[in-house]
């Protein structure tokens, strides 16, 4: 009987690749000088949609703030052919108009516009007032506010009518010379309700004296 022999097997040694299977592929080797690196990111992408303004809300929790407080709100107001106000009451391109609940009727604070019924020299008047040319809302008492940028289109304004004789102005306006709070008063109609209630208005108030204040410009 004739002796079998093993066939040797394929020699082994560590550190040697082993033989690759039939069929399968061999993965290319990268080079060893070059240095892989992932592609660049995008650059960020600014948003299409910025937001609305923040005016009309500043406005309204300045608002609220001096209701709150007991204080009479004020807004300064850049007047052109789209604010409706009394322009006999308009100085230099500005107005300063009372606010507060107690002066107006039918108070409107919107996103665009500002729009209520006031007194002035003793007859009801509509006023309506775009929300970008609110240009400061502050307390009358102490001048705490806000001011906020002067619109930079503006329509030009039609020429004004002089004020009615005999007849009480419904508010000041302020100078150049001094702060809104400062020159601004009260209007005869802002401590009354609504037109014809029959009740006499109180005495006028004094400005408040002491230092100026100082109101934030928002941009």
């Amino acid at each position: 009987m004739a002796a079998v022999r093993a066939r040797p097997g394929p020699l082994w040694l560590p550190g040697l690749p082993t033989e690759r299977r039939a069929g399968t592929r061999r993965r290319p080797r990268a080079d060893r000088g070059s240095v892989m690196s992932s592609p660049p990111a995008p650059p960020p992408v600014p948003p299409a949609n910025h937001g609305t303004s923040t005016r009309p809300y500043l406005i309204r929790a300045l608002h609220d703030w001096c209701t709150d407080n007991g204080f009479t709100p004020y807004i300064a107001v850049y007047v052109d052919a789209s604010v409706q106000v009394p322009l006999e009451y308009v100085k230099n391109n500005e107005i300063v108009l009372n606010v507060g609940f107690e002066a107006t009727t039918a108070l409107k604070l919107g996103n665009d516009w500002i729009e209520f019924k006031a007194r002035f020299g003793g007859s009801s008047r509509d006023i309506v007032v775009p929300v970008d040319h609110v240009i400061a809302i502050y307390a009358r008492e102490n001048g705490q506010g806000m001011a906020f940028p002067v619109p930079t289109e503006a329509a030009p304004m039609p020429p004004a009518a002089a004020p009615p004789e005999g007849r009480p102005t419904a508010l000041r306006l302020a100078s150049d010379e001094s702060t809104p709070a400062e020159a601004a008063t009260p209007s005869p109609a802002a401590d009354g309700a609504a037109a014809g209630d029959g009740k006499p208005p109180p005495p006028e108030p004094q400005p408040p004296s002491g230092p100026r204040p100082a109101l934030k410009r928002i941009k």
